[in-house]
């Protein structure tokens, strides 16, 4: 995998390396790419939740999330463009972001709890993008390859839960003002909140909780969509509101 990021080309699957159903292996790849990563500069700002929609899982071929971890060199938030020239094979989905205010390392970790921890929401757009050739991918190759994670735009405004519900929200997607994808809060294992408990009793499990001040990309509201460079991204989500992303142009990349 490494070999195919600093070669800027797809590789094939590794589920036949792995074994198509060890998760545990793929999981353990996905450490050892993230303690090189770190060991080299990068710092982790957070996690993602993938697979959390059933139109996702359903593209993909997959019964169940998964998660990768974020780095700050990844929040594109508030930028002029996205770099096309760092993106493969990208798409996009939309979904809720969350920002902690507690550490999730103790606890029952029950839905009060995860609740409670949460400083505040606001819309986002995820790049995923797949280092797997032709997104030929089982859940093993997404979790080996850091859940297929990419690159990630937050919008500016910011609601606490006491404003609204995140399993209420509607959602379109836009790319060039044609709609690609719409979808709701309930898509996200029901709430995006239970999505946000699935990924903190995870993460303790495997010894690497979730920490105050760090961002949860909780998982798409409804089915990605593929993004070319040079086009514009526009995600609305109720109350949340817009958020946006435009990709530089070809001769950019």
């Amino acid at each position: 995998m490494t070999g195919g990021i600093r070669a800027h080309r797809p590789v094939e699957p590794v589920r036949d390396l792995l074994g198509v159903g060890d998760i545990a292996r793929a999981y353990a790849v996905q450490e050892e790419l993230v303690a090189r990563r770190i060991a080299a500069g990068g710092v982790v700002v957070g996690r993602k939740i993938g697979l959390t929609s059933p139109a996702v899982q359903q593209q993909l071929g997959v019964d169940q999330p998964d998660f990768g971890v974020l780095f700050a060199d990844m929040d594109f938030s508030g930028a002029v463009e996205v770099p096309s020239r760092r993106l493969l094979q990208p798409k996009v989905e939309a979904e809720v972001a969350f920002i902690l205010r507690n550490d999730l390392d103790s606890g029952d970790l029950d839905y009060a709890q995860i609740r409670e921890a949460v400083d505040y929401a606001v819309a986002a757009l995820e790049i995923v993008d797949s280092r797997i050739a032709n997104w030929d991918i089982t859940l093993t190759d997404t979790v080996a390859d850091n859940a297929s994670s990419g690159l990630f735009v937050l919008a500016g405004k910011k609601l606490t839960l006491d404003k609204f519900e995140p399993r209420a929200v509607t959602m379109r997607m836009y790319i060039d003002e044609v709609q690609v994808s719409e979808g709701n809060g309930a898509a996200c294992l029901g709430d995006p909140l239970e999505a946000l408990a699935w990924l903190a009793r995870t993460a303790r499990e495997f010894g690497n909780p979730l920490r105050a001040g760090q961002v949860v990309l909780s998982g798409a509201l409804g089915p990605m969509a593929a993004v070319a460079p040079g086009t514009r991204v526009r995600a609305d989500i109720g109350p949340l509101g817009s958020v946006f992303a435009t990709f530089a142009p070809e001769e950019e990349r």
